[in-house]
């Protein structure tokens, strides 16, 4: 019979492609994993990996496996949230991930008051993009994952806990950083340095603005903080999302923010979570903690 050691093993290899990675992401050693994935394969009578000394390829009939792997593996991974306390669902381990233009900002707000209400939470927190994020919710390596809306979250759940405006960021010299707000047309579009593809606040702010997609509008940085930088030195303007305006602007006396005249919310902040995740306590608990600490 095949043992859920074996799945998960193989799982951790379909992940890496790589046999070494995958048995020190399982801490067993090498020759165990092998072992333990070659008995697997005589037990299906078939080759789910190809191997040789310098890649791994995943068969057709094993990939038609791996994906029943996945489900088996959800599956126990929800039989085991079963068995945790209902009255007390934040005292045990959950694993969250956020993007990137939320989690700097957000964490340092929420963590001290979740340390302090839940001091026995495991939070393991994963800083990726959205669709890495929206992969990983769905396949059970995440309990949740918080994002910005609108983002395609098809077959998930998403609960909507926050909204914010955007801010044009400029050097407090130029002609426009006096005004009370500004409309998208006086946006200056070949100035406008954004996020490089991938993130989804770029797309946000081509929207808000309604710009078309394309290269002039990014140096292909990948932080807010890059961008800020770039902005500080004089190479163009910018977009952020007011819950960064003050971690990325308060040592910077540089560089004014004008409020944007075009409606908002621009973007909207939301959990995701699989229709039948057991854990939606937890992520009550979670939302009602992130609006009382966004709130002050």
């Amino acid at each position: 019979m095949i043992s859920f050691k074996q799945i998960r093993y193989a799982l951790a290899v379909e992940r890496t492609l790589h046999f070494r990675k995958a048995a020190e992401a399982c801490a067993v050693s090498q020759s165990a994993l092998s072992t333990a994935l070659s008995e697997m394969e005589k037990q299906l009578g078939f080759q789910v990996f190809e191997r040789n000394n310098k890649q791994v390829l995943v068969t057709t009939l094993g990939k038609q496996a791996l994906a029943k792997a996945h489900e088996i593996q959800l599956l126990m991974s929800d039989l085991e949230k079963l068995g945790e306390d209902p009255d007390h669902p934040l005292q045990t381990s959950m694993s969250l991930g956020m993007i990137p233009t939320i989690c700097p900002f957000l964490l340092p707000v929420v963590l001290p008051a979740l340390h302090s209400e839940y001091p026995q939470l495991h939070l393991q927190i994963s800083e990726e993009q959205s669709q890495v994020l929206v992969e990983q919710v769905r396949n059970g390596d995440l309990d949740t994952a918080v994002l910005a809306l609108p983002f395609d979250c098809e077959g998930l759940l998403t609960f909507k806990f926050w909204q914010e405006d955007f801010f044009w960021i400029t050097q407090v010299d130029d002609e426009l950083a006096q005004k009370q707000q500004l409309s998208n047309d006086e946006l200056d579009p070949h100035r406008l340095m954004l996020l490089k593809d991938g993130h989804c606040l770029k797309d946000h702010a081509l929207s808000v603005c309604h710009l078309p997609n394309i290269s002039d509008h990014h140096l292909g940085a990948t932080s807010l903080n890059t961008l800020v930088q770039l902005v500080a030195n004089g190479l163009g303007t910018t977009l952020i999302p007011a819950m960064a305006v003050g971690p990325l602007l308060q040592d910077n006396p540089r560089i004014a923010r004008v409020p944007l005249a075009e409606p908002g919310p621009h973007r909207e902040i939301a959990f995701i979570v699989r229709p039948n995740y057991p854990g939606l306590k937890k992520i009550e608990l979670l939302m009602d903690l992130f609006q009382r600490e966004l709130r002050k």
